[in-house]
């Protein structure tokens, strides 16, 4: 017979920040509801909105260039979800290869040829990701250089990474209103946001709605204050087209290959695997469910695959949100059947325009006062797992040196990095890759304590 103890240790024990574990089932209407509280906190349209404007897409390109790129992110976050990684995380087009992509544009003609050439190295470098995968060559790098003292910096540099955007960018540089109105209402819209989650914490049980919510009602309320204050702008959603059909491939777009782009874009690649490795860690232990090696490999799959699906739309890279877990840790909800949703509103939004003006609406700053708050606890999560280690001083190192070279990097002035050699425009354009890199070359340089 089984002692009550044998029955204890057989029983799934739930972590206390989650009241949703990610293969429970919620009913469809509830992860509909999550799922767009999840699509609603994510600035999706930013990227091919930056594309369009700094290679002067017209206004068509411009909305076939967004509409593909939600449609992306749907079909990646399916893929990865509930196919290859099989936690719950949303996929979004990267801000990593913006770079690169301009770069190819210019310097493959521009017009279509350009755009011909960003895509066909995208796809030549997704394939090669794959093989990554499929072969366990990224896994073995993980397991050899990130161990949870590097795994911890990393989470924590990512959250430190975002939170200078989400405050100078979301925030004080928005230009949908004056600067005393971003402030206002980012504060609006992060105050909400604290309020619901205490009150869902005081009911406990019977007030888990307002956690479970607490993000979707921020972003309304922020909403509604903007309107009240005149800076609420939807004359985009009047004239957007309720439906309207995504682009095809060969037919209103073609792929070709040059060999100094698709060298390009595979470094790209490998800067973006870096990067959402960091990500993949962040999520493991808001749900404190370590990363195995299965994981890890179908994560670079799947993460190959979301690029291929990308391209194959004529979109740009995608790859896995740390703002998500954030989110996650807020609500307490890991379902993979949220993200299921969360990848369903985003083939909704891309097939409509209509919708999809109507997410771009929401005010910079209204998402920044939430922002601000998920990049906090993502860092958070990341002190959480270097407390569970010996921190010495070859420790304090490790995390002191990438947490000052984020912000160095954050706060680097865009002359100077423009008038530095294009590699190392890539290495530094990204505080979290350049950071991890620092971490790990510190783990593996530095000598241990005897």
């Amino acid at each position: 017979m089984k002692t009550q103890a044998d029955k204890q240790d057989n029983t799934q024990v739930k972590p206390q920040q989650l009241t949703v574990l990610p293969d429970e089932k919620i009913s469809f209407g509830k992860s509909t509801i999550l799922g767009l509280q999840h699509v609603l906190a994510m600035d999706v349209y930013v990227v091919p909105f930056l594309i369009a404007m700094l290679i002067g897409l017209g206004s068509n390109e411009s909305s076939a260039l967004i509409q593909s790129t939600f449609i992306a992110a749907g079909l990646a976050t399916i893929v990865q979800t509930y196919f290859c990684m099989k936690l719950p995380m949303a996929q979004g087009p990267s801000y990593v290869p913006l770079g690169a992509i301009i770069t190819i544009y210019a310097a493959s003609g521009g017009g279509e040829l350009g755009w011909s050439s960003v895509l066909g190295a995208s796809l030549i470098g997704a394939i090669l990701v794959i093989i990554l995968g499929y072969t366990g060559v990224f896994n073995k790098i993980v397991k050899s250089f990130i161990p949870p003292i590097v795994g911890g910096t990393i989470i924590f540099i990512v959250g430190l990474s975002l939170l200078p955007v989400a405050i100078r960018d979301n925030i004080y540089g928005a230009a949908d209103a004056t600067i005393n109105q971003n402030v206002l209402l980012a504060l609006i819209s992060g105050a909400v946001l604290i309020l619901f989650v205490i009150l869902g914490s005081l009911f406990r049980t019977k007030g888990s709605i307002f956690r479970i919510t607490s993000v979707m009602i921020a972003l309304i309320v922020g909403c509604i204050s903007a309107n009240i204050m005149g800076v609420l702008d939807f004359s985009a959603v009047q004239n957007a087209k309720w439906f309207s059909m995504p682009r095809i491939p060969f037919k209103d777009f073609g792929f070709s290959f040059d060999f100094s782009a698709i060298i390009t874009m595979v470094i790209i690649y490998l800067v973006l695997l870096a990067e959402t490795t960091g990500t993949w860690f962040a999520i493991s232990n808001v749900i404190e469910k370590p990363l195995t090696d299965k994981n890890l490999n179908q994560g670079v799959i799947g993460e190959g695959i979301s690029c291929l699906i990308a391209a194959l739309l004529g979109s740009t890279p995608v790859t896995g949100y740390s703002t998500n877990a954030g989110i996650i840790s807020i609500t307490g909800v890991a379902s993979r059947r949220v993200f299921l949703a969360v990848g369903g509103w985003f083939v909704l939004f891309g097939c409509s325009g209509k919708l999809a003006a109507l997410i771009s609406s929401i005010p910079t700053a209204v998402i920044g006062g939430v922002f601000a708050i998920v990049c906090g606890i993502i860092s958070i999560n990341g002190i959480q797992v270097m407390k569970k280690e010996q921190i010495g001083e070859k420790e304090m190192y490790i995390i002191a040196i990438p947490m000052i070279l984020t912000l160095a990097l954050v706060l680097i002035p865009k002359d100077f990095l423009y008038s530095l050699p294009t590699f190392v425009q890539y290495l530094l354009g990204s505080p979290i890759l350049a950071a991890s890199l620092a971490a790990i070359l510190l783990y593996k340089l530095l000598p241990s304590a005897k």
